[in-house]
């Protein structure tokens, strides 16, 4: 696994209150069964029309593709759990979340595939929000050793849980990796149980 610290590239603003999982991801694409094309479908229903035509949105604008960062405010990631929505950002690009706040079940499911999600203050991002509207070309970098963003020669003061981050930094936020990498350790846990062994 590998550690996260700092993040570096351009930023996609996403504006508005209380963005669920469905908008994220559109509940018919959770029938397939693997993520490999969910970077197709992130915000699809506010992207494109029934016919296909796209909508004015930020992550159809020119400008904003191959944006690392999404900005967004207050309460983002809420309603169901599903784990598609972080797979479906992921994999259109985004590498790194800054909101105001979160629902709790998203930012795990972020933090479980090496996306950071932190927090700013509102007032803060609306001027992160302004900043990538304006300039698109403009680099924002995350920084999780120092927890600042620095964008347009501005730095910005950014939290999370304090266990998450050092997941994120120690490079152990992958528990299927961790598992996997420590196969030999829970067989020989597995051993001991009374339960895990064989009856005759």
């Amino acid at each position: 696994m590998s550690r996260i610290e700092k993040i570096t590239g351009r930023a996609v603003p996403v504006v508005g209150d209380d963005i669920d999982t469905d908008r994220i991801i559109p509940a018919r694409y959770l029938k397939e069964i693997t993520f490999s094309r969910m970077g197709e479908y992130p915000f699809y229903d506010e992207r494109f029309n029934p016919d296909g035509s796209r909508k004015d949105h930020p992550f159809n604008r020119s400008e904003h593709q191959g944006a690392t960062i999404l900005i967004g405010n207050s309460n983002f990631g809420c309603g169901s759990s599903r784990e598609h929505a972080p797979q479906a950002l992921a994999r259109w690009g985004i590498q790194a979340i800054v909101a105001e706040s979160y629902a709790e079940i998203f930012t795990g499911n972020c933090t479980m595939i090496g996306v950071p999600t932190v927090t700013a203050a509102a007032d803060d991002i609306a001027e992160l929000q302004k900043l990538s509207a304006e300039s698109p070309a403009g680099q924002f970098e995350l920084d999780l050793a120092q927890m600042v963003l620095s964008a347009g020669g501005r730095t910005f003061a950014i939290s999370m849980p304090e266990g998450r981050r050092k997941a994120l930094l120690e490079g152990i936020w992958d528990s299927t990796s961790l598992l996997v990498a420590n196969s030999d350790r829970v067989k020989e846990v597995a051993s001991r149980l009374p339960y895990m062994t064989a009856r005759t």
